[in-house]
């Protein structure tokens, strides 16, 4: 990985932002649901979230087009409720309510400062599935203060698609060696790598739960755990420059 990268290319759910208690918490305020104890609010967040991934991995190897990501929420969200045994709980507007709650969310502790210090120096810039409305909803409600926003909608592809990667770095006008994607996700990053961009993994405790972080280790060009990655990002990128 270069040492001096032009870009530096942020997954953003998840990697910067926490949205477990944000779901966590439209579920537990949710009326049919809020009689539950809130191990089964949390578990209830996770499954979805993990559904959500299955469905865009399915969705990509059957070589199916980019959907909204309230769309698929939705899909998810049914098939959850229903495999919960919650499916004729739920009312249609609370339904609809949850899904939304995805737009709001607030990010973790070190992401603020971090991108803040980071965009002194480097493009820094949104590369994720998703659509333009629910990037701009994230960006607003969590502060985070990115240069761009480059959503799977916008650009008509969907990761782990290659051409999604090569599709920001041409916007950018910069190569991939000038370019490192910033991720908690190792799938993103694996692609990234494929065509040639620097990686560095974003460890967060509600992510690739099912991966083997040692073998995420190897793979990577940087692996960043413990208190704060992302202000360790900073420090890696900016400390010898102020």
């Amino acid at each position: 990985m270069t040492p001096k990268p032009k870009a530096l290319i942020f997954d953003l759910m998840g990697t910067c932002t926490n949205w477990h208690p944000s779901i966590q918490t439209a579920l537990s305020s949710t009326p049919s649901l809020a009689h539950l104890p809130t191990e089964t609010h949390s578990r209830l967040a996770s499954s979805w979230r993990e559904g959500f991934f299955r469905e865009i991995h399915r969705r990509f190897e059957a070589g199916l087009g980019t959907e909204s990501i309230d769309v698929t929420h939705r899909r998810v969200l049914d098939q959850v409720l229903d495999r919960e045994g919650l499916g004729g709980v739920v009312e249609e507007e609370e339904r609809g309510k949850l899904v939304n709650a995805w737009h709001f969310q607030g990010s973790w502790p070190d992401s603020i400062s971090a991108i803040s210090r980071l965009k002194k120096k480097y493009m820094v810039v949104v590369l994720a599935n998703g659509t333009t409305r629910l990037q701009l909803d994230l960006i607003q409600s969590s502060g985070l203060p990115f240069h761009a926003l480059f959503s799977s909608q916008l650009l008509g592809l969907t990761k782990p698609d290659p051409a999604m990667y090569r599709k920001a770095l041409e916007l950018l006008q910069v190569e991939p060696q000038e370019a490192v994607m910033v991720a908690a996700h190792a799938y993103d990053l694996r692609a990234a790598k494929g065509v040639g961009m620097g990686t560095v993994y974003i460890y967060r405790n509600t992510e690739d739960l099912d991966e083997d972080m040692e073998v995420v280790r190897r793979e990577v060009d940087v692996f960043l755990d413990g208190e704060g990655p992302l202000g360790q990002l900073a420090e890696l990128f900016c400390g010898d420059s102020e």
